[in-house]
């Protein structure tokens, strides 16, 4: 006899507990999917009670940059997707920072998944980890003084290339 499709509990358990303590935060569900945002100053202690409640694996940490987005409150959104290896069951954390010096705080203390993850996003979007144990580029070379998956920097990029060395290539 085959078995029921499984069903993972209710998020209820564990959103109920964060809303008593940080007071109401914004939750949707879309397609089964919870999201929740964070505000910035709460981020660490929210994503630390969510690890101890079983999301235990960081699955990733990108960024979104919505400047010139209509609608757009923040410019830079943080994503956060967690994930319960117990229970199946996955959470999206958003935690939204704004310019002139977008800071949050690293979550590495929590997960070490978070160094490599953080350090791409402030390599491509300039987002500052605050506590981060070695924050320094990691895509694109030290040299390279802009982040380039931000909305405002040009497409053609600012004339950095003609630093980087000429690769030639023989034929054969």
């Amino acid at each position: 006899m085959p078995h029921p499709p499984y069903s993972p509990p209710p998020l209820d358990d564990i959103l109920e507990p964060l809303a008593a303590h940080f007071g109401t935060m914004e939750t949707s569900v879309y397609r089964g999917e919870t999201r929740l945002v964070v505000p910035e100053q709460d981020s660490l202690e929210v994503l630390e009670l969510l690890k101890d409640r079983g999301f235990d694996l960081l699955v990733d940490v990108t960024c979104v940059d919505y400047l010139e987005y209509r609608g757009a409150k923040h410019r830079y959104g943080l994503v956060y997707l967690l994930a319960s290896t117990t229970t199946n069951q996955r959470l999206t954390v958003r935690v939204y920072v704004d310019d002139p010096a977008p800071t949050i705080r690293s979550a590495v203390p929590l997960w070490e998944a978070a160094n490599w993850l953080e350090r791409e996003v402030w390599d491509l979007f300039g987002i500052h980890f605050a506590g981060h144990p070695d924050l320094r580029r990691l895509v694109m070379p030290e040299e390279f003084a802009a982040h380039p998956l931000r909305k405002d920097y040009p497409l053609q990029g600012r004339g950095e290339r003609h630093n980087f060395p000429i690769l030639t290539r023989r034929d054969g």
